[in-house]
């Protein structure tokens, strides 16, 4: 079995002058993060190697919730910032098998494209919610049954959690 988390970096500030991927958290992104560290933990829900892209935003969303997840394995990978979903179905497929969970740490719309192509099965309510929508700092979790990573594919894959930050605290929606 084989279980993927899909993150999407918690919510940005868009200061004057900063290029896109210098582009830091703000507020609500700040307090987000961990929030969904938090939330994850709870779930049980730990990576063994996190891929995460290498946008600020993305690594400042990472360093806020890894405490909370035992800190484990990262690594920054240019090729998923701001990437279509099939460039960041290639970096999971190349993530080695000795990683049962690896997590996704990206950006819309190939993330949450990645998202809604994988799954095939799951609870209904979510996976329409999923389909609806992906914000900041929202995550999926889809299991496969799979021997490696390069044997998963579309569809096949069941949706297990789709957590929004307003699904944890209201106060973090919008």
């Amino acid at each position: 079995m084989r279980r993927l988390i899909l993150l999407r970096h918690a919510k940005s500030d868009r200061p004057a002058g900063v290029p896109d991927s210098e582009r830091p958290l703000n507020g609500r992104g700040r307090r987000a993060a961990p929030a969904v560290g938090g939330r994850l933990a709870a779930e049980g829900l730990r990576p063994d190697l996190a891929l995460v892209s290498a946008a600020a935003r993305t690594r400042e969303t990472w360093a806020a919730l890894a405490p909370a997840l035992g800190e484990p394995e990262m690594r920054a990978v240019a090729e998923i910032y701001e990437a279509p979903a099939e460039r960041i179905l290639d970096a999971v497929r190349a993530a080695p098998d000795a990683a049962g969970t690896v997590m996704v740490v990206g950006h819309n719309p190939g993330l949450g494209d990645l998202a809604a192509a994988l799954v095939g099965d799951g609870p209904r309510k979510l996976r329409t919610r999923l389909a609806t929508e992906f914000p900041t700092a929202a995550f999926a979790v889809i299991a496969f049954d799979a021997q490696t990573w390069a044997g998963i594919a579309p569809g096949q894959g069941r949706l297990e959690h789709y957590v929004r930050p307003r699904d944890i605290d209201p106060d973090l929606a919008g």
